[in-house]
């Protein structure tokens, strides 16, 4: 079998297009249920010329895996930092992660039920980035409440309120449906901050104020991969 083409411009196009067709596999099959044969089969590659591109299956899993949480964690901490009131940086962040979850829904799928088979090292960084995200929407949750916005009982409580409400959006959402992520971050947001006590008074505008951010702010796009990229690949 002639060897696959080296590590020149098509081949980071091929390992990109090679990691989208695992991660529909997967989402559809199951991580554990999918062999490499399958994947070699969808990609039209033999064993070999794959292992060439992916190394293994389980980097696969770890690419899948980053495709998600590296750009959300870098937008997340972007939105954190920005110099405006803690309502209107949730707004923000809430968007985000349902943007990238309409844009990855397969990935998002692996994300959530397949991660536990990473081992080692790659579970244990992506357990640390899953904790880092969950600490930024705690942290804009309790400034909230000592500004006065919140009456939270328990900010852990509150953070899990919030990320269940978005982070199940993937089991039936349907892009270029009806609902698009900012129409969802708008509903979400109302539901999560009305229960949790913010005044009417402080929500009246808050979607005004998010767009007229946005456009304001074009160095700071609500979806995640709009100014994120991947490392660049050794070798």
């Amino acid at each position: 079998m002639p060897r696959p083409p080296g590590h020149g411009p098509d081949f980071e196009v091929r390992r990109q297009k090679i990691i989208d067709t695992a991660a529909e596999l997967f989402a559809r099959q199951g991580y554990a249920a999918t062999s490499v044969n399958d994947l070699g089969s969808a990609v039209g590659l033999a064993k070999g010329a794959l292992y060439y591109y992916i190394g293994s299956k389980e980097n696969l899993l770890i690419e899948i895996q980053s495709r998600v949480m590296a750009p959300l964690l870098a937008r997340a901490r972007q939105i954190a930092e920005v110099d405006t009131d803690p309502l209107l940086r949730l707004r923000l962040l809430s968007e985000s992660l349902l943007t990238i979850i309409f844009h990855r829904l397969d990935h998002i799928w692996v994300y959530e039920h397949d991660y536990r088979s990473l081992s080692g090292k790659e579970l244990e960084t992506l357990l640390s980035q899953r904790a880092d995200f969950e600490h930024l929407i705690t942290g804009l949750l309790t400034e909230a409440a000592e500004q006065g916005g919140f009456r939270l009982a328990e900010p852990r409580l509150a953070t899990l309120q919030f990320l269940n409400l978005h982070n199940h959006t993937y089991q039936w959402v349907k892009p270029g449906g009806r609902w698009d992520p900012a129409y969802l971050s708008r509903e979400y947001c109302a539901t999560l901050f009305r229960g949790f006590g913010a005044a009417d008074s402080d929500l009246r505008d808050l979607d005004e104020r998010a767009t007229a951010f946005t456009r304001d702010r074009p160095e700071l796009p609500l979806d995640p991969e709009a100014a994120w990229e991947p490392a660049p690949v050794a070798g």
